[in-house]
């Protein structure tokens, strides 16, 4: 079910009675409802970064609820989809932090590609009705993924905005990775994201223990 070497990480996981309780649910909601992102991109963000390559997380909250937004990527939308207010204003940041220019779409696949895992707290969601999947078992799952993450001994930087994300720093003991807290980026916060510089903060951190930061310009590709 799951992708890649994610699969045995996780194995004992997907073993547990509220995973195969969630899986029913989730497939009930298919059959009966628009749920969003497609079936076959629930666990993109695991598919696009293996877990032997994650060097850096972006947690966010649960996926888009609008006709053809949502791709299975924390905050990403598909090519040629509108990019919502959220994004925006993490691209605005962005510019500000590290002089990276606003790309024309807001598909962040280059990013995932990097080994940036782009994870939402929860994977589905009812179309039109955000949060409609909160409290049904993906967050125990998502809770799994980080601390699976939090046991590697090779340095991860963790970027968790709003409070759902930041949830998930309780789990992050590793003295070895990097938190980084801040604001969620949605309009509602009133600004309060910006001024972060999460991303210079975070190349420094990867530069330092790997050589070379992230290429956060996500001009170069969407696919």
């Amino acid at each position: 079910m799951l992708p890649r070497d994610w699969n045995d990480v996780l194995a004992r996981e997907t073993e547990k009675e509220y995973f195969t309780a969630l899986m029913a649910f989730v497939e009930a909601e298919y059959a009966a409802h628009t749920v969003y992102p497609p079936k076959d991109q629930i666990f993109s963000a695991l598919a696009y970064t293996p877990f032997a390559e994650v060097k850096a997380v972006i947690l966010g909250q649960d996926p888009y609820h609008g006709p053809g937004q949502a791709n299975g990527l924390s905050f990403s939308v598909n090519p040629h989809i509108r990019i919502p207010p959220s994004l925006r204003n993490i691209f605005k940041e962005l510019e500000t932090d590290l002089g990276v220019p606003a790309p024309d779409h807001g598909c962040l696949t280059a990013w995932a590609k990097q080994g940036v895992l782009l994870l939402n707290t929860t994977l589905t969601v009812r179309a039109g009705q955000p949060n409609s999947h909160r409290g049904r078992g993906w967050e125990l799952f998502t809770d799994a993924v980080v601390r699976s993450l939090n046991r590697k001994d090779t340095p991860i930087v963790f970027l968790l905005w709003g409070k759902p994300a930041q949830k998930k720093a309780a789990l992050i003991a590793n003295e070895i990775h990097l938190t980084l807290q801040g604001a969620h980026p949605s309009p509602l916060a009133r600004g309060a994201f910006f001024g972060c510089r999460h991303f210079s903060q975070a190349n420094q951190f990867l530069e330092r223990h790997y050589g070379a930061g992230i290429n956060w310009d996500s001009n170069f590709s969407c696919i």
